[in-house]
């Protein structure tokens, strides 16, 4: 089985529909979307409408259950708790109740576990974000654990393509590749990066195909105009403090 693998959609309807034109000549058997369809952006309503139409796989993000009320914006930035309550009012009530259904995990064929942010603790999962080897272990840990007996973990949340293995007790940093072979006895954490929300100097969306059947995983960039995409965004007053630049690193939301 080949997956599309991609997160961090955010509203970002040009990124998003580069990224499945790209996707479908890719001969995948399945999208999974890591959350976060919404947020930031002007065109949640279409963005939702694109996923369902690919029938990808979607777990929650952050963004996605604080539009639908299934968690509060504590703890976002202004920006982002601002987009929220601006996307909740554009969205229908269909948008809303599909958001309102997405589940926190999912699981494809006992090979790969699918989350947004984490896939510890058991509660809460939706604010922890796995940007360090400290929390990385925990979710490794819970992979291990795991009784779909999957050893790939994919997650998103931080907007930064990255593969971290776990093979003779210990963190390894892959670096991802045009295409990369996964070993068969060890456990790995994998990010896509993201589709339509960029904050560091790479523009473009990112989004991985993994095959499940040979045991690798490719990284592939999309174009897409990500600077149109910000001036529009800047028009609805939605747009990011650090929008362009390495400071994006410590946004939070």
């Amino acid at each position: 089985m080949r997956l599309a693998l991609l997160s961090d959609i955010h509203a970002n309807a040009a990124a998003l529909q580069a990224t499945l034109a790209d996707i479908a000549l890719q001969t995948v058997d399945r999208i999974v979307c890591l959350g976060d369809i919404v947020g930031y952006n002007k065109d949640a309503a279409a963005c939702i409408a694109m996923v369902r139409e690919a029938d990808c796989l979607c777990v929650a993000g952050n963004h996605d259950l604080a539009v639908c009320g299934r968690i509060t914006t504590r703890g976002f930035s202004a920006a982002a708790a601002r987009s929220v309550a601006w996307t909740r009012r554009m969205l229908s009530a269909a948008d809303l109740d599909y958001l309102s259904r997405l589940p926190l995990t999912a699981a494809v064929g006992g090979q790969l576990v699918a989350v947004h942010g984490a896939l510890h603790p058991q509660t809460g999962r939706e604010s922890v974000r796995l940007d360090n080897d400290d929390r990385r272990l925990l979710s490794l840990i819970a992979l291990m654990a795991h009784p779909s007996g999957a050893r790939i973990c994919a997650f998103g949340h931080t907007h930064r393509v990255g593969v971290y293995e776990w093979c003779d007790d210990r963190i390894a940093v892959r670096r991802a590749e045009a295409e990369m072979q996964l070993r068969d006895d060890a456990y790995y954490l994998i990010n896509p990066g993201t589709v339509g929300e960029p904050r560091l100097t790479e523009r473009r969306a990112t989004y991985m195909v993994l095959d499940l059947a040979r045991r690798t995983v490719a990284l592939r960039y999309v174009d897409y105009g990500g600077s149109r995409a910000i001036a529009a965004q800047r028009k609805l007053r939605l747009a990011p403090r650090f929008a362009f630049g390495a400071l994006a690193a410590v946004w939070r939301g």
